[in-house]
């Protein structure tokens, strides 16, 4: 592939189920679709944790969780291992990010990137250290405000979100034209669509609330009732305050406005860059960090391993990149990594696991070890199989291929027996999970002990999400359960 100019979009929280091209009828994602149709759409893109700051630490390195420590939004990405804006700015090229980066952000860091602009990272240099007690449920203090935020109007993040935008746009027409001697790498970076579910007027009411449909499995009698899920909902106790269905819609409604919110900054900058004489010499990357289950199964937000929150979005286009192509092996943010590298001409050797855009067999990997988890969690997605490892608890078994809304567990299925071992098998064979939550567990106690104890943390309390550049984290009392 001919080294090119790369334009890197990630948000933040997008659920591969709400964008046209992937097949949702209702979502206006105009310019998303127009990319895929120009480009090559994967099917089965995977974060490698569904929360913001491993996913993102993973995403910078290259590197799956466990190998990098990473373990939840307390541990975040301090610049001391290697990252792809390193090893670009190292070998001669410019690298921007403009927007959410969600690291640890002090001013002695370096994150490996030319020059950062707005950069959004974790509160304080710590991060959401309540999410270090997992030996208990710590019921979080801000839940309320997925419901009571929901609805028309402006919020921090779509202001910042904005601003990134305009920022991306002014670079591409007035710096990146006279940035000739090596390929460059523009990394925008928006918060939306996830919540506060504040959506702009003018995109919220494109959507009727009373023609849109209620999450599946969103009734109580539906609801999985796995020990993980319990754990995760009565720490998120997100669902507690729908209190009716047109709670629950105004709220998907805010969702859906936020995702053509973002469709159109994602427009904006295709046009600065037609506009800036840049399209031949440049590609263009779409993804999110991890996605959103937004009601489905009663569940709010991300930390599970269902498609809604593990799946990602991701669209490649431009010279080299067959058009109007679907690529349905599995494929990692990690992947994409390596891919950012060897497309810019840089080596990717120690970023990733597979060559993003072939047909090859892709064996992917997602954990999760942070807020309402007892137990950690391993996904396995190889083939048409998707296998959840628990380290406390007993395993989940889903075929993609014939239920891909995850509707039937077949893990105690005894003609899935050997499924379920060949898969064990195969997770094992590129992690012992049960030695990484132990490490896991190890890691945030340290942490605890070094901050005070539990107590104290708890005390701290929850700020519910984090803020942007110039605005104070508002901190609401969080309690045991």
């Amino acid at each position: 592939m001919e080294p090119k100019n790369l334009v890197v979009i990630m948000s933040d929280e997008h659920s591969i189920k709400n964008l046209g091209c992937y097949g949702n009828d209702i979502v206006q994602t105009p310019n998303l679709d127009r990319l895929a149709q120009n480009g090559t759409r994967f099917t089965n893109a995977y974060t490698p944790s569904p929360i913001c700051v491993p996913a993102r630490s993973s995403f910078a390195t290259g590197r799956p969780v466990h190998e990098i420590c990473a373990w939840d939004n307390a541990h975040a990405y301090d610049g001391t291992q290697e990252s792809w804006h390193h090893r670009l700015r190292e070998n001669g090229h410019h690298v921007r990010s403009i927007g959410k980066l969600h690291f640890r952000g002090l001013e002695a860091d370096d994150n490996g990137f030319t020059e950062s602009e707005i950069p959004m990272n974790i509160v304080d240099g710590m991060g959401d250290v309540l999410g270090l007690i997992r030996d208990r449920s710590v019921v979080r203090g801000a839940a309320d405000k997925m419901a009571r935020m929901a609805g028309p109007g402006e919020s921090i993040y779509t202001r910042y979100d904005r601003d990134i935008s305009a920022r991306s746009q002014v670079w591409l027409r007035e710096e990146a034209p006279a940035i000739t001697d090596k390929p460059w790498v523009l990394f925008v970076s928006f918060v939306s669509p996830h919540f506060p579910l504040t959506a702009p007027p003018e995109y919220f009411y494109r959507y009727d609330q009373s023609k849109l449909p209620m999450p599946k499995l969103y009734g109580k009698d539906e609801r999985p009732d796995h020990p993980y899920l319990r754990d995760y909902r009565e720490a998120f106790a997100y669902d507690d305050h729908f209190r009716t269905e047109a709670d629950v819609r105004r709220a998907i409604a805010g969702y859906m406005g936020l995702c053509t919110f973002i469709d159109d900054q994602v427009g904006h900058i295709l046009t600065s860059l037609e506009e800036a004489g840049l399209n031949d010499s440049t590609r263009v990357v779409y993804t999110s960090d991890h996605g959103d289950n937004l009601g489905a199964r009663g569940l709010w937000g991300k930390s599970n391993m269902y498609e809604e929150a593990v799946g990602v979005p991701m669209i490649v286009s431009g010279d080299g990149v067959a058009a109007g192509e679907v690529n349905d092996q599995p494929r990692s943010l990690i992947d994409l990594s390596r891919f950012i590298l060897e497309s810019t001409g840089c080596d990717g050797q120690g970023f990733g696991e597979h060559d993003l855009l072939s047909d090859e067999a892709g064996v992917v990997l997602s954990e999760y070890h942070a807020t309402g988890s007892r137990s950690g969690a391993f996904m396995l997605r190889k083939g048409q199989w998707k296998y959840v490892y628990y380290a406390k608890y007993a395993a989940q078994l889903f075929d993609l291929e014939t239920d891909p809304e995850e509707m039937t567990d077949l893990a105690q299925d005894p003609p899935h027996a050997e499924v379920l071992a060949e898969c064990h098998a195969a997770l094992f064979a590129k992690v012992d999970a049960s030695a990484a939550h132990d490490r896991a567990i190890a890691d945030q106690q340290s942490r605890i002990d070094s901050l005070g104890g539990a107590d104290q943390i708890i005390a701290r309390g929850d700020f519910g999400f984090s803020p942007p550049p110039g605005v104070t984290a508002t901190f609401a009392k969080s309690e045991d359960a």
